[in-house]
C-alpha cells in the first residue's frame, strides 16, 4: 500500500476526539495504574473539555513522533505462581503501563487492524475479531474425527516458542509491518512507543531503578497482540509447503492461535519437512522453538511412531496433549477432555471411539 493510499484511508490523519472518546469509554475500571499513577476512573471522569486536551496531547505525540517519558517505562510486578517462593522462575511478571499511553496505543491499533486484517491467513485465530479458541478446537477435532473414521493416521507436532513476545526483534518487526502496508505516520507512531523503552520492578511497594528493554513487544499494550499476529503470520507464510491434510476441499498443514502452533501431516516424513521449514523461518525471524516443550503425537488406529527432530534434539512422543486447554488423546481412541475450573468439579468429555 502506498503512502498516498494511507492518507486517503485516513490512517495518517490527525487523531480525532471521537476516536479518543470511544477508547476511553470502554476502559475497564479498577485496573492498576502505570508509573504515572493515572487510573482509568480519572480518564473516564473527563468531560468533553478534558478529553479534548487529551486529544491535543495525542496529536502532539502523533505529529512529533516523541512520547512522554512515562509512556516509555513499564512497571513489572512479579506474581507468584506455585512452588518455592524463593525461586524466581516460580513467578510471572505483569507489566503496568501508563494509562494514557494505552489509550493512545488502542487508537493506533484501531487504525492498524483494517490494514493488516485482510492479509492474515485463515489458519490464525489468535487476537482476531470474531475468532477464538473454539474455532481452532472445533477445526482440529473435526479433522481428527474424520481421519479416525476413515482410518487415516494424523501426525501432529505441537510447537512451543520460547518467550515468544519477548524475543521479537524490533527492527525485523518494522520490516514486516512495512511489508503488510503499515508505513508513514502510523509506523512512526508505533516506533515512538518503543524508542528508549525501559522497565522497572516493583515489589512490596519498593521500586527498582529502570533498565533498558531493547527487544520484544510491550507487555500490556493494546498494539502488541496484532503486531505479534502479523509477525507470526509472516513466519507461517514463509514456512508453508505442499504438505498437510485434505479437509473439506482444503489442504491444512497448520493451525495457529497467536504463538500456539499445531503442524499436521499425513506422514512423519511430511511433518518433519514442515517442521524443518518452520524452524528455519523462526530462526531467521529471531524466534526459538523450545525442544523441551514441543511434542509430537500420532492419532491412528494402531500404534505408530512420530520421530521428529529439531537440530540434533528429538521431540518427545506423547499419547495426549493439551491444546488451548483441551486434552487431545491418541492410540485406540480419540478423546477431547475439557478440564473444569478445578479437579473437584470434574471434567467434561466428548469421546470418539472406534474398535480395531
Amino acid at each position: 500500500m502506498l503512502e498516498a493510499e494511507l492518507e486517503v484511508d485516513g490512517v495518517s490523519s490527525s487523531i480525532s476526539l471521537v476516536e479518543v472518546t470511544e477508547v476511553v469509554k470502554h476502559l475497564r475500571s479498577g485496573k492498576a495504574p502505570g508509573i504515572d499513577e493515572i487510573q482509568p476512573e480519572m480518564l473516564k471522569a473527563l468531560g468533553v473539555e478534558g478529553l479534548s486536551w487529551l486529544t491535543r496531547l495525542f496529536n502532539i505525540v502523533w505529529e512529533s513522533g516523541t512520547v512522554p517519558k512515562e509512556w516509555q517505562t513499564g512497571v513489572v510486578v512479579p506474581l507468584f505462581k506455585k512452588g518455592d517462593q524463593r525461586v524466581s522462575a516460580n513467578y510471572r511478571g505483569i507489566t503496568l503501563l501508563s494509562l494514557p499511553s494505552k489509550v493512545y496505543s488502542k487508537v493506533l491499533e484501531r487504525r492498524v487492524r483494517p490494514i493488516v486484517e485482510p492479509q492474515i491467513e485463515e489458519e490464525q485465530c489468535g487476537f482476531r475479531p470474531g475468532r477464538g479458541t473454539t474455532d481452532q478446537l472445533f477445526t482440529l477435532a473435526r479433522i481428527l474425527e474424520g481421519a479416525w473414521e476413515y482410518a487415516h493416521p494424523v501426525y501432529m507436532c505441537f510447537v512451543d516458542l520460547e518467550k515468544a513476545y519477548d524475543r521479537v526483534p524490533r527492527e525485523k518487526l518494522w520490516e514486516v509491518l512495512r511489508e503488510y502496508g503499515v508505513r508513514g505516520s502510523i509506523l512512526r507512531a508505533i516506533q515512538s512507543l518503543y524508542f528508549q523503552s525501559e522497565s522497572c520492578v516493583r515489589v512490596l511497594g519498593s521500586q527498582s531503578v529502570s533498565f533498558s528493554v531493547g527487544a520484544g513487544l510491550r507487555q500490556g499494550c493494546a498494539l502488541s497482540p496484532i503486531l505479534f499476529v502479523i509477525y507470526m503470520d509472516r513466519i507461517s507464510r514463509r514456512s508453508r509447503g505442499g504438505e498437510g491434510l485434505q479437509f473439506g476441499g482444503l489442504r491444512i498443514s497448520s493451525l495457529l492461535f497467536a504463538d500456539d502452533v499445531v503442524l499436521m501431516g499425513s506422514s512423519a516424513c511430511d511433518l518433519q519437512h514442515s517442521l524443518d521449514r518452520l524452524v528455519a523461518e523462526c530462526e531467521a525471524a529471531g524466534m526459538r522453538i523450545s525442544t523441551a516443550k514441543s511434542e509430537a503425537m500420532t492419532l491412528s488406529r494402531k500404534p505408530m511412531d512420530c520421530l521428529l527432530r529439531v537440530g540434533n534434539e528429538s521431540l518427545a512422543q506423547m499419547k495426549e496433549f493439551k491444546y488451548l486447554g483441551v486434552l487431545f488423546a491418541s492410540e485406540c481412541t480419540m478423546s477431547v477432555r475439557l478440564a473444569g475450573e478445578s479437579e473437584q468439579r470434574g471434567r467434561y468429555c466428548v469421546r470418539f471411539t472406534a474398535q480395531l
